[in-house]
């Protein structure tokens, strides 16, 4: 790994590591009002949420790191202790783009970047209508993190309302696909949380996972599994027993598709194709009974599909009976 000690590395150089390799970074426009009456907005990817009760989210009006200069929002952020810090969707980042603009304080980035303000209930700065999904805040504290250039101050807000669009909101929470949020990467990089990149993991919640060090050698050591597809069997609180496994097979020499289904390798790869694990692991389980070398390969591909698309269930059962009777019978890898 290539390796830097901050004290060898310029500002520049340092700010371009942090925002390339702390990425995506979500993105907060935040508005503020100048004790003029001056509307302020800006974008800041110094940002996140860091409590529920009462509600926390903190962001960074950061020094500029040209000339150590403090922002816009750091000054009427201290002088009102208002905000109200707004999501980006795709549709706006262009917008928001250009409100990060510096501007002089006399002016409105409300105006130079399009947004249309709506009154807030709880505090004076605007809200940005086309955002769909606001928070009224309140500063607690602003902490300064040095004085030279480039240096972060963390303004830590309580949140005292939300706003969240009717179209985004569904069955009483955020649907993240209709959010469409963007998040900023490095230089001009951005990353898009569209449908199509959204993915769940399944939460540990109250139980504990029997971890890495409770999976079998021959699962460990196999070379179709993945990390995650490893991760996701050593979550599960335990592997499954011999009666578990039993049932299993069962259930699968009583598939109609062993009956109308050709047990070939040719149709072992087309349903693998279409990720048909059920399929695949009964075609791999008659390959088995006729001592198919390539069987504990076909049964560990059936396994990983199943794993792929959290059948965790399917998946364990036939990772582990992989192990226990095609191993143990030396019928290939």
């Amino acid at each position: 790994m290539f390796e830097f000690e901050v004290k060898d590395l310029s500002i520049n150089k340092i700010s371009a590591l942090l925002t390339y390799g702390v990425s995506p970074r979500p993105i907060a426009l935040v508005s503020t009002i100048s004790q003029d009456g001056v509307n302020n907005l800006s974008p800041f990817s110094f940002f996140n949420a860091f409590g529920s009760n009462p509600p926390v989210v903190a962001f960074s009006p950061s020094r500029r790191v040209r000339d150590g200069s403090l922002k816009d929002t750091y000054h009427n952020l201290i002088e009102s202790k208002e905000c109200v810090i707004h999501a980006v969707s795709y549709a706006m980042v262009e917008q928001v783009n250009l409100a990060s603009c510096d501007y002089p304080p006399e002016v409105d980035e409300f105006i130079k970047s399009g947004f249309t303000p709506i009154e807030s209930d709880l505090v004076k700065p605007r809200r940005v209508m086309e955002s769909p999904f606001q928070m009224e805040c309140k500063l607690i504290q602003m902490v300064n993190c040095g004085d030279e250039f480039g240096a972060g101050n963390i303004a830590i807000c309580e949140v005292l309302k939300f706003h969240i669009s009717e179209k985004v909101y569904r069955d009483g929470k955020i649907d993240p696909a209709l959010l469409d949020l963007v998040g900023r990467n490095g230089a001009e990089y951005y990353t898009h949380a569209n449908k199509s990149s959204l993915f769940t993991v399944m939460k540990p919640g109250t139980k504990k996972g029997m971890g890495f060090d409770n999976l079998p050698d021959f699962i460990k050591d196999s070379s179709i599994y993945t990390a995650n597809n490893l991760g996701k069997m050593a979550l599960l609180e335990k592997l499954p027993t011999q009666e578990e496994l039993d049932d299993f097979i069962k259930t699968i020499e009583s598939l109609n598709e062993l009956e109308f289904v050709e047990a070939t390798e040719a149709n072992f790869v087309r349903f693998s194709d279409t990720r048909d694990y059920r399929q695949m692991f009964a075609i791999a389980y008659v390959l088995h009974l006729k001592n198919n070398p390539k069987v504990g390969k076909y049964i560990e591909l059936a396994a990983k599909a199943a794993i792929d698309v959290n059948d965790f269930d399917f998946g364990i059962k036939a990772a582990v009976w992989r192990g226990k009777f095609i191993e143990s019978r030396r019928i290939g890898n």
